[in-house]
């Protein structure tokens, strides 16, 4: 399918040429916490008994294809009446091994976009980790690794959390460095718990500071499950991302769902409050609009109604997979997010 999208700016906030039409591609750029994606077969150095056969939950063969299904659902839709390819690469969260991760993009109503997989494993108690999947007609993957997270002494009961997972390459011909994270939950309280995640997002920083030394116009895109909203310290202090563009400068970070949590719109919902915890947040060199390279334009939350729950102690919020050990049936109990990064096109070109 080919299309160009066509973006008229009416104010002279993005471009000093008011009202002129220009030709743009669209590249899309996403994260998805899968919510417990799990297979059903026994990994005995992780800690999965609840999601077998047998188990609590009664997981089955029948629950996980039907989950994968809906997780597909959701992703073959997500941005695509902006680009009708969807994400270029997506970020994942909760997912057991690269195994559920091939199983996903099998799916019919993605399989012909041929996503890849970036994935390593990781100690997190759980036995979760996070993933990359990309389209490799967009991304070309030239390094990744796992960037380990201590956690403080009494921050949290576990010994161990997600790895951050670092990828470099060409997304549209042009060098990223993408970092996927989930970060400790606040679990045992948010008090307790966050200086768990101030210790994440001070890998993350320290690894990013290692790339600007090398590449001072690098372009960084750090994406997760943060488990804190973007007001707070891991992300506002230790990652010092701003939530206002004129505040960015060289070698900054620029949150865009800074002004979006204020106005109470959120990702997942928590005792009838919602939070805004998964987030893509992107460096400086992405916000000057009058670039040749890919520039951000929009971010979005990916909300539809057959997402949202209708019915119960959680209706309204993101309908979840599971109601305790019972299977809801839903698609996961966080909405995913992404955002639009759009590339002027030469003359004569096509944007797909």
């Amino acid at each position: 399918m080919k299309k160009t999208i066509i973006v008229v700016f009416l104010t002279s906030c993005f471009f000093s040429v008011v009202g002129q039409k220009k030709e743009y591609k669209p590249v899309i750029v996403s994260f998805y916490n899968l919510e417990n994606l799990y297979d059903t077969v026994d990994n005995p150095i992780k800690d999965d008994e609840e999601f077998l056969p047998g188990g609590p939950r009664n997981y089955n063969t029948a629950i996980y294809t039907d989950k994968l299904n809906k997780l597909a659902t959701v992703i073959s839709q997500i941005g695509i009446e902006i680009n009708p390819d969807g994400p270029a690469i997506l970020g994942v969260a909760e997912v057991e091994n690269d195994t559920v991760l091939k199983d996903l993009v099998s799916q019919k109503l993605i399989e012909k976009r041929n996503y890849k997989i970036v994935h390593y494993d990781s100690k997190d108690i759980r036995g979760v980790d996070v993933g990359l999947l990309y389209n490799p007609k967009y991304f070309k993957p030239e390094a990744s690794d796992k960037l380990f997270v201590q956690l403080p002494g009494g921050s949290k009961d576990a010994y161990y959390t997600r790895d951050i997972l670092w990828v470099k390459g060409k997304l549209d011909g042009e060098t990223i460095h993408v970092y996927v994270n989930h970060w400790p939950s606040r679990s045992g309280g948010e008090e307790r718990s966050a200086p768990a995640r101030e210790a994440a997002a001070q890998v993350c920083k320290n690894h990013i500071d290692s790339i600007l030394k090398l590449e001072p116009n690098a372009r960084i895109i750090v994406m997760g499950d943060l488990n804190d909203d973007p007001v707070n310290a891991s992300v506002s202090a230790v990652l010092n991302a701003k939530g206002k563009l004129k505040d960015v400068r060289a070698g900054g970070l620029f949150n865009p769902w800074t002004e979006l949590y204020r106005k109470g719109l959120g990702t997942l919902a928590y005792q009838d409050a919602w939070g805004l915890f998964d987030q893509i947040i992107i460096s400086y060199p992405f916000l000057d609009k009058e670039q040749n390279g890919l520039f951000f334009y929009q971010q979005h939350i990916f909300r539809r109604e057959y997402m949202v729950e209708n019915k119960g102690r959680y209706k309204g919020y993101p309908m979840r997979t599971w109601d305790g050990n019972t299977y809801r049936g839903g698609y996961s109990d966080h909405f995913p997010t992404y955002i639009v990064f759009l590339k002027k096109l030469q003359p004569g070109l096509k944007a797909f």
